[in-house]
């Protein structure tokens, strides 16, 4: 049964970063797979799963830029992946398969935000088909392994932009809505969460377990396609991205540096203090409240994104799009 969307008390907070979390964690002869593990906190959490002695694989879509930033990391494999192309998806799953290897993390940490409205070859809205489809479609391929693994956890990097929208299942594209670029984010990221709930109910017999998870405001290449005027609003100069005086969460402030927003990633995949659970939405290195009405601040989950009537519509909603079906049984 997925576990109840309620704080455990985890002893981490908002300035943890990830190496704290994986103190004392030993993850030799693990085998994790981090989408966009190259930049930002995707790297910060590559960093941390190798130095605790994973093996960690990175799909990279610009494979030179990940060359750079990868270089030093121990134990971590590059292969290409584009999420926004099924077959390339396809492909990566394909040759990672075929090392006969298990899967014990994966991590569905890429995403892109606020783009102007761009849509993949299929004619798909590219926020929803590069973070949730490519993600979905990705876990089914990869199934085999994480089976093997003998006990695997899938985690999904959404963001508190959930809270923004729930998913319109009645036009998920926008092909017939005025298309926002933040609602089609939020929307995104709510499914994100969504597939975390499914994807728990369907693998907790096969001991895969599934989180979604937000990682707190971080200032990361993700805020290329804002305005100045809206980077403004939160301080920030596009010339000089650097968390403002004041605004750190060691200050009372809002944003967190790479490493702290990598924690509770590496967190919800590793931590000892998770076994049994699954299919809940974490923050902060906790399991994280339930947004309820009058609430004030950007807090805890909105309950349309762990709704499980919703995930499973998701769920058949993203095999419709994809034509891709998870065989629970492989």
């Amino acid at each position: 049964m997925p576990s109840e969307q309620t704080p455990i008390h985890s002893g981490f907070g908002p300035v943890t970063t990830a190496r704290e979390v994986l103190h004392g964690i030993d993850l030799s002869g693990k085998i994790a797979i981090v989408t966009g593990g190259y930049s930002g906190i995707g790297l910060e959490t590559t960093r941390a799963l190798a130095e605790a002695g994973a093996t960690v694989v990175v799909p990279a879509r610009t494979a030179e830029k990940a060359r750079q930033a990868l270089r030093g990391i121990p134990r971590v494999e590059q292969n290409a992946l584009d999420l926004l192309d099924p077959a390339s998806i396809d492909a990566f799953a394909a040759e990672f398969l075929a090392t006969c290897r298990p899967l014990h993390m994966l991590i569905n940490n890429a995403g892109i935000m606020a783009t102007p409205l761009t849509r993949d070859a299929r004619g798909y809205e590219s926020q929803f088909s590069a973070n949730h489809l490519g993600h979905f479609q990705l876990t089914a391929r990869l199934w085999p392994a994480l089976c093997q693994a003998g006990g695997a956890r899938v985690v999904s990097v959404s963001s508190r932009g959930h809270q923004r929208a729930a998913v319109d299942f009645d036009d998920p594209n926008f092909e017939r809505r005025p298309y926002d670029r933040f609602e089609a984010y939020g929307q995104s990221k709510t499914a994100n969460a969504l597939f975390a709930v499914e994807l728990d109910q369907r693998g907790e017999l096969l001991a895969i377990r599934a989180f979604s998870l937000q990682p707190g405001a971080v200032l990361t290449d993700l805020i290329r396609n804002m305005t100045d005027e809206e980077l403004a609003a939160y301080g920030i100069s596009r010339t000089d991205p650097s968390i403002p005086p004041g605004k750190s969460v060691a200050e009372g402030g809002e944003f967190k540096t790479r490493e702290q927003g990598a924690a509770t990633s590496v967190w919800c995949a590793a931590s000892p203090r998770l076994a049994g659970m699954g299919g809940v939405y974490c923050e902060d290195v906790e399991i994280a409240g339930i947004r309820r009405p009058g609430d004030t601040g950007n807090r805890g989950v909105s309950p349309w994104a762990i709704d499980p009537r919703a995930a499973k519509r998701l769920w058949s909603l993203s095999e419709d799009l994809t034509g891709v079906k998870l065989d629970p049984g492989n």
